[in-house]
């Protein structure tokens, strides 16, 4: 009798695995196989379309770390990701216990929260490209309106209460002109960090409102009777723990959707990433050399070092998060 008959364990694990290779087949195409190649190209000075191409080593990740440009895209992408991740997480949660408290009009804040979410950013970012015009956007109409009223103006400022012109921003603005939000490096992230914020919480809103939901009554009873009266210590106590594996997976995916920011600073300011490429974020970065310039071989240095990086951080994150995770 043959062996393969004669041993059903084994019959069984060929079996397996005939069934998972055609899916094992799919994810070494799709997934790991870029990564390698993209790997590859990255010690490469290749463009799409030479014949050949020279092994250059680690030549294309020194000029990451050792020229101004990319230099600013490393700065960019941090800030972007130390700005938008912590605030669209607080607004996320703190929208999703306010909805949570109300009692009608419930679903009409659902809505009008998680509208930005479903409707597309780069046409968003488009509106807020026309909204943020220097001389026919609402922003700066409004700022010019403000400036207009003597009243309103030193209420703003300040000034009516003894404050001088310049001490705050909207002093110097209504004195040294409006600004132009699009074409100053000291403006420019902070716009594509906003509208990251105002893009991204609605949807940690809806994934905390469904952690919240399965939170147990009867451990805020149970809080209550141990001395737990204000609504802050309810908060401390009960529900902060029991969102811990719903914070796991929101710090996950908001900080991956943050480095893979492209379109705002695409529709913003293409070419060239901002004013003084201020907001030259990685995978703007990545499309420019990649892509735009077909400089494929530093464009894959590049794709190889944001791969990196969002490893390393969901590393990170995931061992400090679950430590502090109680379930329920």
């Amino acid at each position: 009798m043959p062996a393969a008959h004669a041993n059903p364990e084994l019959r069984q694990s060929r079996a397996a695995w005939a069934m998972t290779a055609p899916a094992l087949a799919l994810m070494l195409t799709i997934l790991v196989a870029p990564v390698l190649l993209a790997f590859g190209l990255s010690f490469t000075d290749y463009s799409l379309g030479n014949p050949s191409f020279n092994w250059v080593g680690f030549d294309n990740y020194e000029r990451i770390f050792t020229r101004s440009t990319y230099a600013k895209m490393l700065w960019a992408t941090f800030v972007y990701v130390i700005t938008v991740v912590p605030l669209s997480l607080g607004l996320g949660l703190g929208a999703a216990l306010l909805i949570q408290s109300v009692g009608r009009g419930a679903a009409f804040y659902k809505a009008v929260y998680f509208l930005p979410v479903m409707a597309t950013l780069l046409a968003m970012t488009i509106v807020w490209q026309l909204m943020l015009h220097p001389s026919i956007g609402v922003v700066n109409r409004t700022l010019e309106a403000i400036c207009a009223q003597p009243a309103l103006h030193g209420l703003l400022t300040l000034q009516a209460f003894g404050a001088s012109p310049q001490a705050t921003w909207l002093g110097r603005v209504c004195t040294e002109g409006l600004p132009v939000w699009l074409g100053d490096r000291d403006y420019a992230l902070g716009i594509v960090c906003f509208i990251g914020i105002w893009q991204g919480f609605g949807f940690n809103m809806v994934l905390y409102l469904a952690g919240l939901t399965g939170v147990p009554r009867d451990l805020y009873a149970a809080a209550e009777l141990d001395g737990a009266r204000s609504a802050w210590e309810r908060f401390r106590l009960v529900t902060w723990p029991a969102l811990g594996p719903t914070t796991v997976f929101v710090v996950t995916i908001t900080c991956i959707r943050a480095f893979q920011s492209f379109d705002t600073v695409e529709v913003l300011f293409s070419p060239g990433g901002g004013p003084g490429k201020s907001a030259y974020v990685m995978m703007f970065a990545i499309y420019e050399k990649g892509i735009s310039q077909n400089l494929v071989g530093i464009g894959a240095a590049i794709t190889v070092l944001f791969l990196v990086f969002v490893m390393i951080l969901t590393l990170i994150q995931r061992r400090i998060t679950e430590r502090k995770v109680h379930y329920a």
